[in-house]
């Protein structure tokens, strides 16, 4: 496969489970400013962009922090390179670019997925459409998901599509993780208050993790035992260990397919060790938001690491 055939695949996937997880972290912080009053709705909505990396943009646009603005700059706003629209475009983009490779259900999932939200994006997103929105922005991910699961050969391209599908996810769970952890709680007083349960409770919705977390940890909702579900359970599919675990298979898959291991195996065979070494004790003796920091480091390295061994620049 050529490079640039596996960049295309690679990020295609990336900005597809990218849009996803920016709109789940927006249906959450929604759904947390309909409980609170506006001061505390305001913050929320401020925590959404500190988490999304988009704070310092928006600033540069608007001066308070109302639902309406906030997910209209997310969702389709021109002054936002990184808009869920524009995501979606870039992976309409990569996959046009590197159609051969996708097979038809694949490329119509995308492309119409594309259509879909081009035209339902076209008017500023208000409060009344907000949840419309959200919603045709999870399905067509999942269905760009499912055609890719049910039509797609296990061969090189499958291998890069789902490196960036579980690369992307485990950088939002981590980073979703430590902005709450470092960022949002106002003081260490706020600890075990009703205000830092909302909190958590909100960063399992924006993962899609509180059911299957309240099923195994019935009554509880404190930092260790979200931290250690987040991170360490293989069971649950955006966990840390479960991304890594998925990665790693799917390294594995490639060097066999090219007959060698390069760069990219070695530093993720590294770090999926290390992850699965570690109890929720040892994270927390080190620091959560110093174990975080590492982690995203790690990824990113990772992701740099197969670009260059798989020639993404080619």
């Amino acid at each position: 496969m050529l490079g640039r055939v596996a960049n295309g695949i690679f990020w295609m996937y990336r900005y597809l489970e990218r849009a996803e997880n920016t709109a789940r972290l927006l249906a959450a912080g929604h759904r947390m400013t309909m409980t609170r009053g506006p001061d505390v709705a305001s913050q929320e909505w401020k925590s959404v962009l500190t988490t999304l990396g988009l704070r310092s943009a928006y600033e540069l646009v608007h001066s308070d922090y109302t639902g309406a603005q906030v997910s209209d700059f997310v969702l389709r706003s021109r002054h936002n390179p990184e808009s869920v629209l524009s995501m979606v475009e870039r992976a309409r983009t990569n996959a046009r670019s590197c159609r051969s490779a996708l097979t038809g259900e694949v490329w119509e999932a995308v492309n119409e997925g594309w259509m879909s939200l081009r035209d339902l994006l076209a008017k500023p997103v208000r409060d009344a459409n907000l949840n419309q929105c959200i919603g045709a922005i999870r399905r067509e991910s999942t269905l760009a998901r499912g055609a890719t699961h049910g039509s797609m050969l296990r061969n090189e391209t499958y291998g890069f599509a789902r490196l960036g599908t579980f690369l992307e996810r485990a950088d939002n769970t981590s980073r979703i993780l430590d902005v709450k952890y470092y960022l949002l709680l106002p003081s260490l007083s706020y600890v075990g208050t009703a205000l830092d349960s909302g909190q958590w409770d909100n960063v399992l919705r924006s993962l899609s993790a509180e059911r299957a977390y309240r099923w195994l940890n019935a009554g509880r909702m404190d930092a260790r035992s979200i931290a250690e579900f987040l991170i360490l359970d293989p069971r649950f599919p955006r966990s840390l260990v479960f991304c890594y675990g998925m990665m790693r298979q799917n390294l594995t898959e490639l060097a066999q397919l090219h007959g060698e291991e390069n760069e990219a195996h070695q530093r993720m065979r590294e770090a999926d060790m290390r992850l699965a070494d570690r109890s929720v004790e040892d994270i927390f003796d080190q620091g959560l938001h110093q174990f975080l920091l590492d982690f995203i480091a790690s990824n990113q390295a990772i992701a740099g690491a197969i670009a260059q061994d798989y020639r993404f620049t080619n």
